[in-house]
């Protein structure tokens, strides 16, 4: 099993830190460079609160001290330290039209190269199997992020049956209200975060529901929130967000769904075939 990232282990003790340690916490997951080097004094200093709460934020993550603690937070720097130098052009490099197409397309290598190594495959796995077992799966995407959530919406009905998609605007409490302990919601949140996100995410709670997000880092609101965090872009300021790195990530579950559900999916897409025949919908 690979080694949880630095952000996942905070995402998944956040609720429980003093709020001395969340401020701590959300700046080192934010500032890893400055994380890497200070010494708990100094960080404390940085932040506005004691070294002691700077010592006792490491034995909440389960740390044997801050030095343990800052030692993963200089791997994980460097890491994306790597990743970006070898991703990123240089910034000598003259930004003109002709390798104007070149920096994108080494931008999005960049993210897609770092997915799968600040996501946890378990995570993954565990997602594909709830979307395999859910009795119903609601995707929340609200403004640029429904473009996302129609993707997979559109992909996991050729699937599955009870798939249902919220609007770019909001959703309905009658399309929600049948949310349990057995349905799966899938919500999807980039910057700037809609507020909708949270008040979909704060019902499907009371109804006992699991939450899924995909977000651009394991602190965002939504990530916070969820049961399973996948994120897109932990960590890169790329000054940009990838819908690439989204449809990539969502490429792999349905890929995973795939592999785990192939006899029910043979059926479903039997019945859809003849459906598309006898409707004459498409031209091949």
């Amino acid at each position: 099993m690979k080694p949880k990232t630095l952000s996942q282990i905070i995402k998944e003790s956040f609720p429980s830190l003093s709020p001395g340690q969340k401020k701590v916490a959300e700046f080192i997951n934010d500032h890893k460079d400055e994380g890497a080097l200070l010494t708990a004094f100094q960080l404390g200093r940085k932040v506005g609160v004691s070294e002691t709460t700077v010592i006792r934020l490491a034995y909440a993550l389960g740390f044997s001290g801050y030095s343990e603690m800052q030692e993963v937070v200089r791997k994980d720097w460097l890491g994306q330290k790597q990743l970006a130098d070898e991703g990123y052009p240089s910034a000598t490099v003259e930004s003109d039209e002709e390798n104007l197409f070149n920096q994108v397309i080494d931008k999005e290598r960049s993210v897609l190269q770092q997915l799968l190594q600040q996501n946890n495959t378990e995570d993954i796995w565990k997602a594909v199997d709830q979307f395999i077992q859910a009795d119903r799966v609601y995707i929340g995407g609200f403004g640029s992020s429904y473009a996302a959530g129609f993707w997979l919406y559109y992909a996991l009905k050729q699937l599955r049956e009870n798939v249902f998609i919220s609007s770019p605007t909001g959703f309905l409490p009658e399309d929600i209200c049948e949310l349990n302990k057995d349905s799966v919601v899938m919500i999807f949140s980039f910057p700037r975060y809609r507020r909708e996100t949270l008040k979909l995410a704060n019902f499907a709670k009371k109804q006992e529901a699991h939450i899924v997000a995909m977000t651009n880092r394991q602190l965002s609101p939504i990530g916070q929130l969820s049961d399973i965090t996948l994120t897109t872009e932990e960590d890169l300021n790329s000054g940009h967000h990838s819908i690439a790195s989204v449809v990539s990530l969502l490429e792999v579950i349905i890929e995973g769904i795939h592999s785990r559900d192939r006899e029910r999916i043979s059926l479903r897409q039997q019945k859809l075939e003849l459906f598309y025949a006898d409707q004459e919908l498409f031209l091949e």
